[in-house]
């Protein structure tokens, strides 16, 4: 692996020619023989590290704030596969490369899928998974609806376009709605590689992967917090626990799939506390 510096924007190039951009922002302010435990913050699919950026920019304030384009998105390389497991890898890859100290790890949608999967490898002090089940099993059903639109290159921005807009729901303010769809690339090739397993595996074997992927969590009691926008399903917290013994699941109502933008206040106000055991 190859670091390359830009002032604070970093490219990691990977064995597999893969190139992360990355960036580490904020302070990392010490007191006394403590200091201020760092935060990974990874986005969603089609988008960019920047949108993250009023909850990067309130978190950096008092710690230090690590942002990444996943691969696939933003000024990353598309290079496959664009799997869990290797995103999780690529992003195990540039803590280390930045030589933090274990952080705090905050993924929203696909990008809390792939902090979960990190989580389970005891990297972190922490998971939050904003507003993304991992009943994948579930989600597969939805997409599987739209397959086809999405395999045609004629229609494809269109379903994209149409799937978001339904996610955002009607209380994002106009001006972030715009900001969030700037930001957004849709690439096909990058899209149906991170849904394949979706597509081309049986509900039981989606589901055997997800465990497997976050088996980690048995042994290793990461504290979790699955935090929703929307009540994920009446047994998804037994569900979780289940796989994830620390984990908890909770829904502010209304806030549809972006709660960490709709009130960024209340919610790094909540990962404070969450965290406060931990810093």
């Amino acid at each position: 692996m190859l670091e390359i510096s830009m002032n604070h924007h970093h490219s990691l190039v990977l064995d597999d020619g893969a190139e992360i951009r990355w960036s580490l922002l904020g302070q990392n302010r010490a007191s006394g023989t403590a200091t201020t435990t760092p935060v990974v913050l990874i986005h969603g699919i089609t988008e960019t590290a920047e949108a993250w950026k009023p909850v990067a920019d309130r978190l950096g304030s008092t710690r230090q704030v690590l942002t990444l384009d996943m691969r696939g998105h933003g000024q990353s390389s598309r290079v496959p596969p664009y799997d869990l497991g290797t995103m999780a890898a690529d992003v195990i890859n540039v803590i280390t490369s930045a030589g933090i100290e274990p952080p705090h790890i905050v993924g929203h949608s696909l990008g809390g899928a792939v902090a979960s999967v990190v989580g389970a490898t005891g990297i972190g002090r922490s998971v939050v998974c904003v507003d993304q089940s991992l009943q994948l099993a579930m989600f597969s059903a939805m997409l599987n609806e739209v397959e086809s639109a999405l395999r045609d290159p004629a229609s494809f921005g269109q379903v994209v376009a149409m799937l978001f807009d339904q996610l955002m729901g009607d209380r994002l303010p106009s001006k972030e709605r715009a900001r969030l769809a700037a930001l957004r690339e849709p690439d096909q090739d990058v899209v149906l590689g991170v849904w394949s397993v979706l597509f081309e595996a049986s509900p039981e074997e989606i589901t055997t992967a997800v465990d497997d992927s976050i088996a980690g969590y048995v042994s290793n009691p990461t504290p979790y917090l699955a935090l929703f926008g929307a009540e994920p399903g009446g047994d998804y917290h037994p569900w979780l626990q289940h796989r994830i013994p620390s984990a908890q699941v909770e829904v502010w109502d209304g806030h549809d799939h972006y709660p960490h933008l709709l009130d960024p206040d209340r919610f790094v106000a909540r990962l404070e506390r969450f965290w406060e055991t931990d810093s």
